[in-house]
């Protein structure tokens, strides 16, 4: 998830068909503030010494023992807290694997979608890992909406692929199939995604004055309620998360998907393009962890398999 540029993949968010229980991924997987876990400073150096990658990494994040994760800890089953309030999904599993190679501690940190470059632009975060869609407008710091810089752009270390998907009340689908049958009706998504995105540009293409009246909110779960109440006809948001919803909302009777998922792109990990060392570490971490089959477990589990990659790359959104 991110702002104006960010786009959630579906794997099969584009993300895929998330299934499976909820886990959480040992002790490297943390909950949301900073201060609920300093690492003893032996501790630290006892893990970076036994990790294989861990002369790739920074010696300032190295000597810290800890990855600070800019995060929207509300995307299920991507990334999100369990009924006992920690965090679990994809992502901080991931990130758990990643960092028994580099010998850190993947520390996920919540916040809007919307404002995650925006916090690693000013340092709050070391990386971005959210469901975050891989494009050239987020790579060049570009706004989609008036093609004007606004940022000096990032880096991504790609590690999945996934679509969008249009999903509606279950059984009430009002006609809609394709993003042109939102033409005249409300769609609710999370705001800054590349769902939100879609939307505005298909709004452009309806003729007749019946645009697409768009309610953007700070959250996907919020999207969710507004659909689940009737305040919306239809929400967006990538497949994986979809396809989540649809299972588990209301014992898998609130929603259903409609038509094909769109806009398959790859997920990345955001860095800032400044961080070359780490951005390397990070895709030496997940080539790691995609060869020894740990990477293949985690999206099994999370009905993810769809959107494994092979390799990571580095930009490799078009």
């Amino acid at each position: 998830m991110t702002a104006s540029s960010t786009r959630r993949p579906t794997a099969a968010h584009s993300r895929l068909a998330a299934v499976g229980a909820i886990a959480v991924a040992g002790a490297l997987i943390l909950t949301g503030c900073g201060d609920q876990t300093k690492d003893k400073d032996s501790g630290s150096s006892s893990a970076a010494s036994s990790a294989p990658l861990a002369a790739k990494l920074p010696k300032a994040i190295r000597d810290k023992g800890v990855i600070k994760v800019g995060s929207d800890i509300a995307y299920a089953p991507v990334e999100f807290k369990d009924d006992s309030g920690k965090v679990a999904g994809i992502d901080p599993e991931l990130g758990a694997a990643m960092g028994k190679q580099l010998g850190v501690t993947f520390q996920f940190e919540n916040g809007t979608f919307d404002a995650l470059l925006t916090g690693l632009r000013s340092n709050r975060y070391d990386i971005a890992m959210s469901a975050m869609t891989d494009n050239k407008n987020r790579q060049d710091g570009v706004d989609p909406d008036t093609g004007k810089k606004v940022g000096e752009g990032v880096d991504f270390v790609d590690y999945l692929t996934a679509g969008v998907s249009i999903y509606t009340r279950k059984g009430d689908t009002g006609g809609i199939t394709t993003w042109s049958d939102l033409c005249g009706k409300k769609l609710a998504v999370e705001r800054g995604t590349v769902s939100e995105d879609l939307a505005k540009s298909e709004t452009k293409k309806c003729a007749g004055g019946k645009k697409i009246t768009i309610e953007a909110f700070d959250d996907d779960q919020q999207a969710q309620t507004r659909l689940r109440s009737g305040g919306a006809d239809a929400a967006s948001s990538d497949f994986p998360v979809a396809a989540y919803a649809v299972k588990t909302s209301g014992g898998g009777k609130d929603f259903q998907i409609v038509g094909d998922q769109v806009e398959a792109a790859p997920y990345g990990i955001a860095v800032s393009k400044e961080d070359t060392q780490l951005r390397d570490a990070l895709q030496a971490a997940m080539n790691a962890i995609i060869k020894s089959g740990e990477y293949q477990k985690i999206l099994d589990k999370w009905g993810a398999e769809d959107g494994a990659v092979k390799e990571s790359a580095i930009n490799g959104g078009k």
